[in-house]
């Protein structure tokens, strides 16, 4: 197992804020193997216990993202190798998704297959105009395994997902944008900074409370509605035990943007119940 910091398939750009990861397999498209997701388990803990709130991923060189499952691995498989490596490859993306920190997909060349399954695991998307994206595992015998056939169809609808994914056509990424595939698109070139315009308004906000909104988010899927509504409730209570929202409400007060028939000694009473 690969120690924290040691890696031969990811380098790791940390930051006091936001951090950046690359796969560089270029020679294999960037692909996703059994290696590749033994370190991403690791750096995942190494960021996380860095204090940063985000974790950016992208692809080396300019001509692959995450360039699907390593082809050489899988071809390999039998059937009980199939079942174990797509039982792997979803529960790490599990793991990215139960992450708290806020992780963010900059696909800055081909993403199909494993690899889209990889970024769909993401919070956030931002494509190059020049990727492109989807998955296309039935033109060569196999159907998505890492949950695509589960996370796309919570992302954009099951007719869309259909389609896609009986077809295996890539999208490119100003379409992608425009079919909720991404939340943004920006010219080659500038993905770094179309990420920092996306993260920006976002981090303005308290660490925890983006934590426990993705938690909330996550709570709900493939949920009955109720359950999700206890599981907020929840999240949201957790959040009476920071004082940012008190301190905030006591400073526009104080301030007089905010006015109250209340008094003011019977707030200052309640607050150190």
């Amino acid at each position: 197992m690969p120690m924290a910091g040691e890696y031969t398939h990811w380098s790791l750009r940390p930051g006091p804020q936001v951090s950046w990861a690359v796969i560089d397999r270029q020679v294999d498209r960037n692909s996703i193997n059994s290696p590749v997701m033994a370190e991403l388990e690791v750096l995942l803990e190494e960021v996380e216990a860095s204090g940063a709130q985000v974790l950016v991923f992208t692809g080396a060189g300019s001509s692959h993202f995450i360039g699907g499952a390593d082809g050489i691995e899988m071809m390999q498989l039998d059937r009980a190798g199939g079942l174990a490596f797509s039982r792997r490859f979803q529960a790490l993306l599990d793991r990215m998704e139960a992450s708290p920190l806020l992780l963010v997909a900059a696909i800055n060349g081909l993403c199909f297959g494993g690899g889209f399954e990889f970024a769909m695991a993401c919070d956030l998307r931002v494509a190059a105009h020049g990727a492109r994206i989807g998955l296309p595992e039935v033109k060569v015998g196999l159907i998505p395994g890492g949950g695509g056939t589960q996370r796309l169809p919570r992302l954009v609808g099951q007719g869309l997902a259909m389609e896609m994914i009986l077809s295996g056509k890539l999208h490119p990424g100003q379409d992608a944008a425009r079919m909720g595939l991404v939340h943004r698109a920006v010219p080659d070139g500038e993905l770094e900074q179309g990420v920092d315009a996306l993260l920006e308004p976002i981090l303005r906000n308290p660490a925890y409370a983006l934590s426990l909104a993705k938690r909330a988010v996550k709570a709900g899927q493939g949920r009955p509605l109720d359950q999700g509504l206890r599981a907020e409730a929840e999240l949201f209570s957790e959040c009476h035990t920071h004082s940012f929202f008190r301190d905030l409400m006591h400073q526009q007060l104080d301030s007089g943007a905010l006015s109250t028939s209340a008094d003011p000694s019977e707030l200052t009473k309640e607050e150190s119940k």
